[in-house]
């Protein structure tokens, strides 16, 4: 089997792959290449800030009514940037509910994402178009069907790579241990990504695991594990980049847990000040992606205001289509929700649904 730079077997460092710094400068890291065209640099740069700007929005419009609910991404977007954006199109991707920037990087428009969260039953069938599987809310389901997809494509003889983006309470899911554990016996082409934002809802990492990481479960597996600072985009591009080839070439799955911060509440239903501290939230504003990233391009000499400017215009003009798409748009015709389970509805569907139409009607009279 091939291996991943810096796995020799066991031995898993705590320190996470950094290729950026907290200041911006470039680290002393070697093992992995930082080398991108500027285009690239600037894509990356160009989604990080389109998510960020579209996450406000879409907290806006559920404040408003128009969502049913949403989950904030606010201070992970490197993390998801950078995972995705180096993955090819035909590598099917399979999130969980935060991954706004990795939908951003596959092309998938930020209506149909809003869309899922406004409630219309098929908000998620456009995702598969682009080789995305639709928004799984209950926590880590999505890792089987990952594992799944990648046994299909390992017996058809594809070519292709799933990814599982799940976040650290899933790895306390039964779940989650049983996808990792078949992925690595059978060997398929599936990378896990946890993205380690150090809270599952109000309950902290120290609380959910006494691993001395996360990383560090993927000995028990059997398969490679790594650590990634999810602040810097162009580390978990690397580290992805890395573990997709090692999968595409029969090397198997990899653990990668990317280091980051839930900057915003679990989802708009939650008071994140009612269980963590000022001190702490203080301490992550300082490592946010978004300005840590921009130094580096200043540094290496890529940012420009033009550059600034350009993103800045698109970003407003896509909150803009996200609003005009969303804003009263029609909601959905109830009947589906028990016509479309089966071919013909049955007997049983058919009583709920009149009985539904029963209760609606009393509402309305």
């Amino acid at each position: 089997m091939g291996q991943l730079p810096g796995f020799t077997g066991p031995e898993i460092a705590l320190e996470p792959v950094q290729l950026i710094a907290p200041d911006g400068t470039p680290t002393a890291e070697e093992r992995y290449s930082r080398e991108l065209p500027d285009e690239t640099l600037c894509w990356l740069y160009e989604l990080m800030v389109l998510t960020r700007e579209l996450d406000v929005e879409l907290v806006n419009l559920q404040r408003q009514g128009e969502l049913a609910l949403y989950a904030s991404c606010r201070g992970q977007e490197a993390a998801q940037v950078g995972a995705a954006a180096c993955l090819r199109k035909t590598d099917w991707l399979f999130p969980q509910y935060r991954e706004l920037g990795v939908f951003l990087a596959r092309g998938i428009p930020p209506w149909h994402v809003a869309a899922a969260w406004r409630g219309t039953w098929n908000g998620g069938l456009d995702f598969t178009a682009k080789c995305c599987a639709p928004i799984s809310v209950p926590i880590g389901t999505q890792a089987l069907h990952a594992v799944g997809a990648a046994m299909a494509a390992q017996r058809l003889g594809e070519d292709s790579v799933t990814v599982a983006f799940v976040g650290d309470g899933a790895t306390s899911e039964g779940d989650v241990h049983e996808a990792l554990n078949f992925a690595a016996v059978f060997a398929v082409p599936c990378v896990f990504y946890v993205q380690n934002n150090q809270w599952a809802i109000s309950v902290p990492l120290r609380r959910q695991t006494a691993a001395i990481s996360l990383a560090h479960k993927a000995i028990g597996y059997g398969m490679p594990g790594i650590r990634v600072d999810g602040n810097d985009p162009l580390a978990c591009y690397a580290v992805m980049a890395e573990a997709a080839r090692r999968a595409r070439s029969g090397g198997g799955p990899t653990l990668i847990e990317a280091v980051t911060y839930r900057l915003g509440p679990h989802t708009t239903s939650d008071d994140p000040t009612r269980y963590r501290s000022s001190a702490e939230l203080e301490h992550w504003t300082a490592l946010d992606p978004i300005p840590r990233y921009r130094d580096y391009l200043r540094t290496v000499g890529v940012w420009s205001q033009r550059l600034e400017d350009r993103v800045a215009a698109r970003a407003e003009r896509v909150r803009a289509e996200l609003r005009d798409a969303t804003v009263g748009a029609a909601d959905t015709d109830i009947d589906d929700v028990f016509t479309t389970v089966f071919a013909e509805i049955t007997p049983e569907l058919q009583q709920q649904r009149d009985t539904l139409h029963a209760e609606l009607a009393r509402g309305h009279g």
